[in-house]
């Protein structure tokens, strides 16, 4: 009944989405391992060993997986397969590259962005962007998951004493070859890590209104910058800042929504955050059914106005 996490990290640090998948996991099995995949990543298995609940740190170093891709990262959790009855991974853009190719190698149905562990073979996740639950049931003797980490608290990163363990690289046979990667370099938060976060939506008009009023305030939060699929597709601000179903899904602390009207696909993505605050001149707008705190007013007035008093 053992429980393998596949490590979401960047060869330097252990990425805060795995704490999370660590929860789950153990909601699966008291016995969880945690595998960390890569190439120069000692760090990372040292910070593995020390969360709470981990049994084992599986440590597989080697150039060929220095970037993580899904070809041979599948060939090292199939090769290690047999000793686990739940392999987890994040539902990050690397858990939904990877989990997939593990599934059908197995030959299981993987069980995809879970929000709870009901039991031992079933599970909750959302539908019809997370306006229904549905209860799966897995006969599968091998269970794929990837695991909505906004359903799960974080495991403690401090308590653990795993050891850990050196394996050997499996070799792969699909020739696939990183090319490149562009990255958006930023000083603020990562969105899907961030405690707080000030997203703007279509009512602000224009990505210089979303630069005047949203960055402001999101500096003197400390908040990482969202945006609606509609600020997004009318050019305001790049894909990467996008909340939603179809975008990044997030549970800070604290969401500001201004000018966000609170459609289905944005909620989707950030209904679950602890203290939700909406800022938009339609009273009847969707996203008060969901706010904690709301304000019906101008964002052009009430934005500068609450950006200036968080100034003194």
């Amino acid at each position: 009944m053992a429980a393998l996490v596949i490590a979401e990290h960047d060869n330097q640090s252990l990425k805060a989405a795995t704490l999370n998948t660590v929860t789950a996991a153990l909601a699966c099995s008291p016995e969880v391992d945690v595998l960390v995949a890569g190439s120069g990543a000692d760090a990372v298995a040292k910070a593995a060993e020390a969360v709470a609940g981990v049994r084992r740190v599986i440590q597989i170093d080697a150039p060929s997986l220095s970037e993580q891709l899904a070809e041979p990262m599948t060939a090292q959790i199939v090769a290690l397969a047999a000793d686990y009855d739940y392999i987890l991974a994040p539902a990050t853009a690397n858990g939904k590259n990877t989990m997939p190719r593990v599934a059908a190698k197995l030959d299981v149905a993987q069980l995809s962005d879970i929000t709870k562990v009901v039991s031992s073979d079933t599970f909750e996740r959302p539908i019809y962007a997370g306006n229904a639950i549905a209860t799966v049931q897995s006969a599968d003797a091998k269970k794929v998951i990837t695991v909505r980490t906004t359903g799960f608290d974080a495991a403690s990163e401090q308590g653990g004493a795993a050891p850990i363990e050196q394996k050997e690289c499996v070799p792969s046979t699909v020739s696939a070859h990183f090319v490149g990667r562009d990255l958006t370099k930023s000083d603020r938060p990562e969105l899907t890590a961030a405690k707080i976060i000030v997203s703007g939506g279509r009512g602000l008009g224009s990505g210089e209104k979303y630069r005047e009023l949203i960055e402001p305030l999101a500096d003197q939060l400390g908040a990482a910058l969202g945006a609606s699929r509609a600020a997004v597709d009318a050019g305001y601000v790049p894909n990467d800042y996008q909340v939603g179903q179809t975008g990044k899904i997030v549970a800070p602390e604290l969401y500001v929504a201004v000018g966000i009207s609170g459609a289905i696909q944005h909620l989707a993505g950030m209904k679950d955050s602890k203290v939700i605050v909406a800022i938009n001149k339609d009273a009847e707008a969707p996203i008060f059914g969901v706010a904690d705190y709301g304000l019906v007013a101008d964002l052009f007035t009430a934005v500068p106005e609450l950006t200036s008093a968080l100034e003194k």
